[in-house]
């Protein structure tokens, strides 16, 4: 008797060690990102510093090659994800509060947040409102009294499409601002925030709607003046000197975390390893810089916290969609 149960215990352990062996997981070969948009704008930031972050910690074999694929606001790289990418453990796919939003307003048909694997956010982006460096608004109470005398004046350009995040910055902004006619207002939808900003500064568009990364070339290059940014306080470093919205008396927030999404029927290995990456690329220095040089703010939580927090977010944001009447 003592004899067998030896021989179970020891079965019992090689057994086990075996499906630990089994279970191990680390990418091979290529690792992709898809931007869900053009070069240029924040997805296309995220893959990009992100995969270079991920090659200089040595989390990937190589390279992380960064795929765009633009179209309906993000839906087209997510409906690739789900119909045709399905049990995928070596990509990840850009995701942000522009995500959520279209799904909050049904514009990915057939399509639920369940539907994908939530894997993390490392940051977050705040929203900005801007003019050409020549415009004749000079802080964002007036470009609000411009819009409230006549909806139609102030035409907006974003990288989101319409009804999108950069779309709902704008009537938050205004909805604070006590403005009337809120779907009145001009906004003129392009496939990235680099394209937007170029028909602002060029004269064609009066105002941008984006975050401050997309932002902060054409800031430095002085084409570009930002009149508030959507967040708590004044963001650090060589951001500082940019007014919030709220220290002008217009209450508004426009947070966009940036993050990532991977697609269903991964194993739970390598789901864990992913997170366990997020995790690492937050916590390291590289990161850390990047952070700082672009503007983003400490936005980072658990696996359980983020799938939750993402859920909110589109309940909170499909509430506000329809209180401002872009979705009934």
């Amino acid at each position: 008797m003592l004899i067998k149960t030896s021989l179970s215990l020891a079965a019992v352990a090689a057994l086990t060690v075996g499906a630990g062996s089994a279970m191990a997981f680390e990418p091979e070969g290529k690792v992709e990102c898809i931007a869900p948009a053009d070069p240029g704008g924040g997805w296309d930031f995220t893959c990009r510093s992100v995969g270079n972050v991920l090659q200089d910690l040595d989390l990937v074999p190589g390279n992380v090659q960064t795929i765009n694929m633009a179209g309906a606001g993000g839906g087209v790289a997510y409906a690739h994800v789900v119909s045709k990418r399905a049990g995928d453990e070596q990509l990840l796919v850009a995701a942000s509060t522009a995500t959520t939003t279209r799904l909050a307003q049904g514009q990915f048909p057939g399509m639920d947040a369940d539907m994908v694997n939530w894997i993390g956010a490392l940051g977050a982006d705040y929203g900005v409102i801007a003019v050409a460096a020549d415009s004749e608004y000079q802080d964002l109470p007036a470009l609000m009294a411009a819009i409230d005398e006549d909806p139609r004046s102030v035409k907006f350009a974003g990288g989101s499409a319409k009804g999108g995040w950069d779309h709902l910055k704008v009537l938050i902004a205004a909805d604070a601002a006590g403005v009337d006619e809120l779907p009145r207002i001009p906004y003129l939808s392009y496939n990235n925030g680099g394209e937007a900003m170029t028909q602002v500064v060029g004269g064609h568009v009066d105002a941008f709607t984006g975050d401050i990364s997309e932002a902060q070339g054409f800031m430095e290059s002085g084409d570009l003046r930002v009149l508030a940014v959507l967040a708590e306080e004044r963001l650090p470093g060589e951001f500082s000197g940019i007014p919030t919205a709220r220290e002008q008396g217009i209450d508004a927030l426009g947070p966009n975390w940036r993050g990532f999404y991977m697609p269903a029927d991964i194993s739970d290995a390598s789901r864990e390893y992913w997170l366990e990456a997020m995790d690492t690329i937050y916590e390291s220095e590289q990161w850390k810089e990047l952070m700082v040089s672009n503007g983003l703010m400490p936005f980072h939580m658990t696996a359980e916290e983020f799938e939750t927090f993402v859920k909110e977010q589109i309940a909170d944001i499909e509430q506000l969609s329809k209180d401002i009447g872009l979705i009934q």
